[in-house]
């Protein structure tokens, strides 16, 4: 099979036609284009006429939530997020606890601990220069944390309707099939962010992007591509191909390195769970968890969970029956937690390797901000209380039992 012209042309084949992309894209967006995101809309549920700014506080924080997330997972977290922290003010001074708890479940915890320091970068800084608390300019978005080129301009070009161009994940799944590019995004970016900027309709940036963005996600899919609604059929260089699912190429496959790590979910005589809070730094930053950590080659899972609680809390615990196995995979691992029930034995609780560690009621664990895959060990622990399956020595404290609760 030849390669289809613009494969042939690369990038220089769109200069001739990007006037008439633009056109036929804004055409589609007008009948067929998500015109009902909430932070897209003026107050009244109005679309902005064109030039007319937006509040940049909801479009910031949904910008930030759709980072390595998509639009129907957000919606909802961002609905509760503006009905707790309304306004710029309102998140800088919340308390970070109550920020993670609201972002538990999105992944990627990170976003939420910058969300909320650059809100109060934000509102430390307000007004210094006359502006008000949000900056002018692309380069003062990027200055702000956990904001790379693409979130930034989606932000000014939504916001402020600024001409601004956008690389965001179906962005460039679009723009590798239209010029059936022979390397993966990531190996491409100056030539892409190149496309993105001649694309760009100059006099309708906010609506430009948005359709963009809209036709990769609802059209231009990873799988099942429906390319009879497609506006740019026409001028795609993967659809002449005849395989537009073949682009963009992808990486070669890495291998993910795979985890077992041993639990311990430890009851005090009076019942209560001990969990600690993990280093900000990380993955994971800030939230809680129930403690233990990576299996040894050869060793044994209940050895694993006593060195462990030994090592990062200084107590000493019986580990009792499995609770539950659960499996999750990150981007960069796979990990299995076996988790154990445990009896704690001795030794004040120490927080060695984390930020602190606390006694908790189990009905009380819903307050505190936990990874997901922490939820299915929360709920088959209230599961095995509820049905008083626990074994004996474990929970409750037993009649004749002395030891002093810490």
């Amino acid at each position: 099979m030849s390669r289809p012209p613009a494969l042939e042309t690369g990038f220089t084949a769109m200069v001739d036609r990007a006037s008439e992309l633009r056109r036929s894209l804004l055409a589609w967006w007008q009948v067929d284009g998500r015109q009902a995101i909430p932070w897209k809309l003026n107050p009244d549920g109005s679309l902005p006429a064109d030039g007319e700014p937006l509040d940049p506080y909801p479009i910031w924080v949904a910008e930030v939530m759709l980072q390595q997330t998509q639009l129907p997972v957000v919606l909802p977290y961002w609905h509760r997020w503006m009905e707790a922290f309304p306004d710029l003010e309102a998140l800088a001074t919340a308390d970070e606890q109550r920020v993670l708890l609201l972002w538990q479940g999105l992944g990627y915890y990170a976003r939420a601990h910058r969300l909320h320091q650059a809100a109060r970068q934000l509102l430390t800084g307000r007004d210094l220069d006359g502006s008000g608390p949000w900056p002018p300019t692309l380069e003062g978005w990027q200055a702000l944390p956990g904001l790379g080129r693409s979130t930034a301009a989606s932000i000014v070009s939504s916001a402020f309707d600024q001409p601004e161009a956008i690389l965001d994940g179906n962005v460039k799944r679009v723009l590798a099939r239209l010029t059936a590019s022979p390397r993966p995004p990531a190996r491409e970016l100056t030539r892409f962010w190149q496309l993105s900027e001649l694309l760009l309709d100059p006099a309708r940036p906010r609506v430009f992007n948005q359709a963009l963005m809209d036709l990769g996600a609802t059209v231009c899919t990873p799988r099942n591509p429906r390319c009879g609604d497609c506006p740019w059929r026409g001028s795609c260089a993967a659809y002449a191909a005849g395989d537009p699912v073949r682009y963009p190429v992808k990486e070669p496959p890495r291998t993910v390195p795979f985890q077992v790590i041993g639990v311990g979910v430890v009851l005090d005589p009076a019942g209560r769970v001990l969990i600690d809070q993990r280093l900000n730094e990380g993955l994971l930053g800030g939230l809680w968890e129930f403690p233990g950590g990576k299996q040894e080659h050869g060793e044994a899972i209940t050895a694993t969970i006593v060195r462990e609680l030994a090592e990062e809390l200084a107590i000493q615990v019986e580990v009792g029956e499995e609770l539950i196995v659960v499996e999750h995979a990150y981007s960069h691992k796979r990990l299995r937690f076996v988790v154990h029930l445990c009896r704690w034995l001795e030794g004040e609780p120490q927080p060695l390797a984390s930020q602190q560690v606390r006694w908790v009621e189990p009905g009380a664990l819903d307050a505190y901000p936990f990874p997901a895959a922490n939820a299915r060990i929360i709920a088959a622990l209230r599961q095995r209380l509820d049905g008083g399956a626990l074994p004996e020595g474990f929970g409750p404290q037993q009649p004749g039992d002395r030891r002093s609760v810490a």
